[in-house]
């Protein structure tokens, strides 16, 4: 968290700030700063602190001294202060705004790595202390709009604490009036929005699209799975000006996946959330602009660009784009469905699901990969499974690695050539009817069913039957029309019938919907994406 560089890295970090004189009681930054810069200390000291919250007085997180720097992982991505920096001991510090930052990182190997370093040390050490408070989430148990917060919250890495309440218990809350219809509640920086939903949130963090109308970038990437963050990753490390953007975070279905044992070089498997983490911080090491929750509702091409709007309105401008929106979960066709989302049914197995079902006994239905995985997860941490397959064989969709595992674990029971036919609780799930076994107690059902490509927003683009984007020489010759012909080349690979615009991962046709080939796809469109920019 605090690396001692040497004389010659000082000299080098030191020449790109711009020198100031301070004395004791000014701040380098406040909370609540939406521009806040890297704080280089020649001489004196600074004492980080959490500002007080209301019900909570100040906290002292550290104090820095000469040849050392303040800041903290947000700086980044643009999120706003959520500490301030004051001085305790006159001298001289030097500021390096956050583009001069990137710059730095994306030319100085050494340096890169010694700030980022520190930079992911102090986010992982500010979760245990004080400065989680600074983002405090209170909503009631099993709540699908409190589940969304959480999950918004630890897929974006916030430092943060989560409160869950009874069915029906305000906590203190009460006393200041809250009642049930403002649940969840998000306090930031101790002031409480009510009814808070991650944009909500993301807004007043500096976490959604802010750029300037006349901002045009060089690739917006568009979802932010395995395919997405390869993809924008690859794209600003060869020096393209890129922004992801994703309707919920990053991570895509990839980020509910509980184990993955098939990915080349994690031989002892890596957790989905493990995987999205590290390749999240790649991509904020290389300068891509992660934007979330900000989903795309329109890509439309004007004046040589292309425009994706939001569904706030706002417009991005880039001169080309990937597609990598993936695929939304399907659901069973049965009564009371949309009561027990978030209240026991679920579409990923991970710590945050897992803590929900705590030992009980849950229903996994589905008969692919990701149901194996997630049935095999839930029994490890101590819940009884049934695993429920419409298929006569799991071998037929299902790794056989995974096969032979839930065949010999004692802790799952596997139906095959079966169906769940019902659903039954009251404020939460706590029954599942199984067709030829009757009422099972059930606290959890997790759905792993299948998904549907997210392309209903792209009207202008070639699709086949089932919705999958059409791209390269997949594309019909009917939706190659004349601005094609003006160009005088074909559709590049990866490339979707519109030029420029390309797909990659589940929400592309043909694709193998696996982590490695999506990220495969991801890095491989990037190369297409340089040909047609050059063109």
């Amino acid at each position: 968290m605090a690396p001692q560089l040497t004389d010659a890295q000082w000299a080098r970090l030191c020449a790109i700030g711009e020198p100031q004189e301070v004395a004791a009681g000014d701040y380098a930054f406040r909370t609540g700063d939406p521009e806040y810069d890297l704080i280089l200390i020649e001489s004196g000291a600074l004492e980080i602190v959490r500002d007080s919250l209301g019900w909570v007085g100040e906290a002292l997180i550290t104090r820095m001294g000469p040849r050392s720097f303040a800041g903290e992982l947000g700086l980044l991505n643009g999120q706003s202060a959520f500490l301030s920096a004051r001085v305790t001991e006159p001298g001289t510090i030097r500021r390096v705004p956050r583009a001069r930052l990137r710059r730095l990182m994306s030319e100085d190997d050494e340096l890169c790595d010694l700030i980022l370093h520190a930079l992911w040390a102090r986010r992982e050490s500010l979760r245990k202390g004080p400065a989680a408070l600074t983002l405090k989430l209170v909503g009631p148990r099993g709540s699908k709009g409190f589940q969304d917060l959480r999950r918004f919250a630890e897929r974006t890495d916030l430092v943060h604490t989560s409160f869950e309440l009874a069915p029906g218990d305000l906590g203190h809350l009460g006393e200041h009036g809250v009642t049930a219809d403002d649940l969840p509640v998000a306090f930031v920086q101790g002031e409480p929005i009510l009814r808070a939903t991650p944009g909500i949130v993301a807004d007043r963090l500096g976490l959604s699209y802010q750029a300037h109308a006349d901002t045009l970038v060089d690739l917006a990437v568009i979802g932010g799975g395995p395919a997405g963050l390869a993809a924008a990753i690859y794209g600003a490390s060869e020096g393209l000006s890129t922004v992801l953007l994703d309707s919920v975070a990053p991570g895509g279905q990839a980020a509910a996946t509980s184990r993955i044992e098939n990915f080349l070089g994690f031989p002892f498997g890596v957790s989905g959330g493990d995987l999205i983490g590290q390749a999240s911080l790649q991509a904020l090491k290389f300068g891509v602009r992660v934007y979330a929750p900000c989903e795309a509702v329109a890509l439309d091409e004007v004046d040589g660009a292309l425009e994706i709007t939001l569904s706030d309105g706002r417009v991005v401008h880039a001169r080309s784009a990937i597609v990598t929106s993936g695929a939304a979960y399907r659901r069973l066709d049965l009564d009371r469905w949309s009561d027990f989302e978030g209240a026991g049914i679920f579409y990923a197995a991970t710590p945050l699901e897992l803590r929900q079902v705590a030992e009980s006994p849950v229903v996994v239905v589905g008969g692919a990969n990701s149901a194996g995985q997630a049935a095999l997860y839930l029994a490890a941490n101590g819940c009884p499974v049934r695993l429920v397959a419409r298929g006569a064989d799991l071998s037929a969709r299902m790794s056989s690695y995974l096969v032979d595992r839930l065949v010999e674990d004692p802790r799952v029971q596997v139906h095959t050539r079966a169906r769940v036919v019902g659903l039954d609780g009251e404020a939460a799930l706590e029954r599942v009817r199984i067709e030829g076994v009757g009422d099972v107690d059930a606290k959890g059902l997790f759905c792993f069913i299948g998904a549907e490509p997210a392309t209903a927003w792209l009207a202008g683009l070639d699709r086949d039957e089932e919705g999958f984007l059409r791209t390269g020489t997949d594309i019909a010759g009917a939706a190659l029309g004349e601005r094609w012909r003006a160009l005088r080349r074909e559709p590049l690979p990866f490339e979707t019938s519109v030029p420029r615009v390309f797909a990659a991962g589940d929400v592309r046709r043909g694709s193998m919907k696996r982590v490695a080939a999506a990220v495969g796809e991801g890095s491989s469109a990037v190369a297409s994406v340089h040909r047609a920019l050059a063109g």
